[in-house]
């Protein structure tokens, strides 16, 4: 066992693991945030992904203690307080969600890519999500989603 510090949507959590332990196991059972989803455990679904600095991985492999004393950002650090993220009330207002279990993963990359890219073609956004799958919607609205939300992001006030 080792004692990391794993700061989470800017909080700092001293964590007790094991060496080998994948963030997203870790993220669910010691500090308590289920959001991240444990789909394949193979990077294949993208259903586990969070941000680290900023870049979004697969937490299913990404050993826990390398993520030590950076920022990690899951799918609870999106919203402000009890105001959903803009990312998240478009998904829910186009339908894009089904069964929900992609959900958070395509929020944490469409959040990924509007940092880097804050007007992506539909054709960008397809790239910036392709690390995801999602068998229920089709990706039609999840796109118009991200679409929607990029425009409400860049209008000036």
């Amino acid at each position: 066992m080792s004692l990391v510090n794993l700061r989470v949507n800017g909080v700092t959590y001293p964590v007790d693991i094991e060496m080998g332990r994948n963030l997203s196991g870790v993220l669910r059972s010691e500090v308590g945030l289920t959001g991240t989803k444990e789909g394949c455990d193979d990077c294949e679904c993208g259903a586990c992904m969070v941000l680290l600095d900023g870049q979004p991985i697969n937490s299913c492999s990404y050993l826990a203690a390398q993520a030590a004393d950076r920022e990690i950002t899951t799918v609870e650090g999106l919203a402000n307080g009890d105001e959903m993220h803009p990312l998240q009330r478009n998904i829910l207002a186009a339908g894009g969600v089904q069964c929900g279990f992609c959900t958070p993963g395509m929020l944490m990359s469409a959040d990924a890519l509007l940092d880097r890219n804050p007007d992506p073609s539909d054709e960008e956004i397809k790239i910036g999500l392709s690390g995801n799958l999602c068998r229920c919607t089709g990706y039609a609205r999840i796109i118009q989603a991200v679409r929607a939300t990029a425009v409400e992001l860049n209008v000036s006030p």
